[in-house]
């Protein structure tokens, strides 16, 4: 498994080589005295992977669909999105398990990573063995973690490889538009918007991208 900055790197090489577009929209590094004061602000240490993810991109300069299930945060969405969670758990119960979930709505030592539309990607801070984990942590649903993935090096590794060899992530399949941007979406799609779309299993040397990289 790449290390978070080892993943990023093959995710920019795809990006830049086979849609610019998307590659584009990458932010620049997160200032590390950002980081800090939204560590402090969240009263939660961030963990060494997501200061390493922030470090290479501070979230994206406009939205695109550059991951399947959410889209990165940058430092100051990370603050805003822990503070409005944490200020609306307490008045809908989010604290709380109710059987049969395993999870509540919410937790003080969760971080979102990224933004899904209808949740947050989150990465698990609570002691044990499920440390480090990403999950999600829907709107109106409580939290699970039954399909994420064991670490966020691990999450980006699985994205790296998916492009490079015409992969999923979980059911999510890349696509490119014909617009050079990334698409993710489930199975057999041809078209997104009226616009169409090649499956990057089918583009030219599909597969070749990587050749010989570990994953």
């Amino acid at each position: 498994m790449a290390t978070v900055t080892e993943a990023w790197i093959r995710i920019e090489g795809w990006l830049h080589h086979y849609t610019p577009r998307s590659g584009a929209v990458l932010a620049g590094p997160a200032a590390p005295e950002l980081i800090e004061a939204a560590e402090v602000q969240a009263g939660v240490a961030f963990p060494a992977e997501l200061v390493e993810s922030l470090l290479r991109h501070d979230g994206l300069t406009e939205p695109a669909n550059i991951f399947p299930e959410a889209t990165p945060l940058a430092v100051e969405e990370i603050g805003e999105q822990y503070a409005i969670r944490m200020d609306v758990a307490p008045d809908v119960d989010g604290f709380a398990v109710h059987a049969p979930n395993a999870e509540p709505w919410w937790h003080e030592r969760w971080l979102p990573f990224g933004d899904a539309g209808c949740g947050l990607q989150v990465i698990d801070m609570r002691p044990g063995p499920g440390r480090g984990r990403v999950g999600l942590a829907p709107t109106s649903n409580p939290a699970d973690f039954t399909e994420g993935w064991p670490s966020l090096s691990a999450y980006l590794t699985a994205v790296a490889v998916a492009l490079e060899t015409g992969g999923t992530v979980g059911e999510w399949h890349a696509y490119v538009a014909d617009d050079d941007t990334l698409w993710w979406d489930l199975a057999g799609r041809t078209e997104v918007n009226g616009r169409p779309l090649r499956a990057v299993s089918a583009l030219q040397g599909g597969g070749q991208f990587a050749a010989g990289r570990d994953a």
